[in-house]
């Protein structure tokens, strides 16, 4: 759900102006959430059994986190949360039971094939159906690691890779992005999964306009590809890093990320130097939100595609 920043919900009249016109926009996902945390006994959940994370908490955090880094842009709504406490469906049949799940944890020996079944949850939550019904713009799953999940996966007609093969469907009245979030890992790691979905998705915006005139390409140089021409980097790749996560990297290099801050506005801002301490100094949550700060956020167009990048990652519908 877009909506203009300082308006109530916009009328179907005023979704035709702002099309015209393009005020900055605030984005408000309904998001349904369902949690895969299965009792272990009466009293106690998974998560807590494993002293894991509390899925409902993490939810929290990263809702702060994501208005934090899209400075104030994106305000995500969870609308309904399902309890699902059992283990998802794999590919090829097999579900765990908690007894089962805990000796292979503690065995290391999980499953396999690891996949999910995406299909049977699809048909299990009725995803299609509460799309018709506009109950949910994303679908967040929270799970236990070993849920065969993909971090991110688009869902619909004209689907794309999002992380994940798309599952391209007309069942679906438009396209959404589900996120699988494991609990036992922190909201660091789901920054990292928005992440990768924004470089699937900017790749995508930017599929038809000249390498010269790429500004993803641009935007996510780093030193180890582009010596001496680094700008944000990637998700994996701060500005100076040698190496995938090597985000504590204290090597000052030049770079160009000022640009980015307030595009189009900071195009010509120069190069400086920069290290670790920009970033967190090694801090993968504090990394990801410096890196999604920079993210150019302001309604104005170059070359066919709209400098509020947060538009195309949060509504896939808006990618031609």
């Amino acid at each position: 759900m877009i909506i203009p920043l300082n308006s109530e919900l916009p009328t179907e009249k005023f979704r035709m102006i702002q099309t015209q016109i393009q005020p900055q926009l605030r984005y408000a996902p309904r998001v349904l959430m369902i949690v895969h945390d299965p009792l272990v006994s009466a009293t106690q959940r998974l998560h807590e059994y494993f002293r894991w994370n509390n899925p409902r908490q993490l939810a929290q955090q990263y809702i702060a986190d994501m208005q934090t880094a899209s400075h104030g842009l994106v305000q995500y709504q969870v609308v309904n949360i399902i309890d699902a406490p059992w283990f998802p469906i794999k590919i090829d049949g097999f579900q765990y039971d908690t007894a089962q799940y805990i000796s292979s944890w503690r065995q290391g020996r999980m499953h396999q094939p690891d996949g999910l079944d995406y299909h049977a949850r699809i048909a299990k939550f009725d995803l299609y159906g509460r799309l018709q019904r506009e109950e949910f713009d994303e679908v967040w799953f929270f799970s236990p690691p070993y849920a065969g999940e993909y971090e991110s996966i688009m869902i619909g007609p004209g689907a794309f890779w999002c992380n994940a093969p798309a599952i391209e469907t007309p069942n679906a009245t438009k396209r959404f992005v589900m996120m699988g979030f494991n609990y036992e890992r922190d909201v660091g790691c789901m920054l990292e999964n928005f992440g990768h979905r924004v470089e699937s998705i900017m790749q995508q915006v930017y599929a038809s306009p000249p390498q010269s005139r790429n500004l993803w390409h641009a935007f996510s140089q780093h030193e180890h590809t582009h010596p001496q021409a680094a700008a944000c980097g990637n998700v994996h790749f701060a500005p100076n890093s040698r190496a995938d996560y090597d985000w504590g990297n204290r090597q000052p290099v030049w770079s160009t990320c000022d640009r980015w801050a307030d595009y189009p506005a900071s195009q010509l801002a120069t190069a400086r130097l920069v290290d670790c301490q920009e970033w967190g100094n090694g801090d993968m949550r504090a990394h990801h939100v410096w890196w999604f700060q920079h993210l150019p956020h302001t309604p104005t167009m170059l070359d066919g595609v709209w400098g509020d990048w947060w538009r195309y990652c949060i509504d896939p519908n808006t990618v031609e």
